[in-house]
């Protein structure tokens, strides 16, 4: 089992960058280098506890489909998603939100094992952990974007 951590400072309110992160929409648009799409489940809008959503994206040049439920939900604090079907072992992301003054910390815990136990450690090491990482905070750099901007009206309602 692998894990990352990422923190991310955000110029907006706890509430919003929580919302934010909840939105498929905005993951979607977040995504375009991979055209990830929401499939099935719920494919727009807020994603909410026992909710599932099936990606499909171009990741190392092949169309993977990832199916995750939001398996814990506090709003406006944390939220758990949790891989039900597709190519990792398992694969499980936690976001968390802790509000600072004005701003917002958000914490990623990103835990996943690749597919092929012997194999599966020497990809997680060279290749996954970092692709993985990089993705994340891209996708991370676009939520700050979002909510530190006006641009957060198209994604949630006022």
């Amino acid at each position: 089992m692998v894990s990352i951590v990422e923190h991310t400072h955000i110029d907006a309110p706890v509430e919003r960058c929580f919302y934010l992160s909840l939105n498929i929409d905005l993951h979607q648009d977040s995504t375009a280098q991979t055209r990830e799409r929401a499939i099935d489940g719920i494919t727009s809008g807020v994603i909410g506890l026992g909710e599932c959503v099936t990606w499909s994206g171009r990741h190392f040049g092949i169309m993977l489909r990832h199916t995750s439920e939001i398996t814990a939900y506090a709003a406006p604090t944390f939220f758990e998603d949790a891989m039900v079907s597709g190519v990792f072992r398992s694969f499980r992301h936690r976001h968390f939100f802790r509000p600072e003054g004005n701003c917002t910390v958000m914490k990623d815990n990103l835990e996943f094992a690749a597919p092929v136990p012997v194999l599966g450690k020497i990809a997680e090491a060279l290749v996954l952990k970092e692709y993985l990482r990089c993705f994340l905070r891209e996708r991370n750099a676009f939520i700050k974007q979002v909510a530190e901007s006006e641009e957060w009206r198209k994604y949630l309602p006022v």
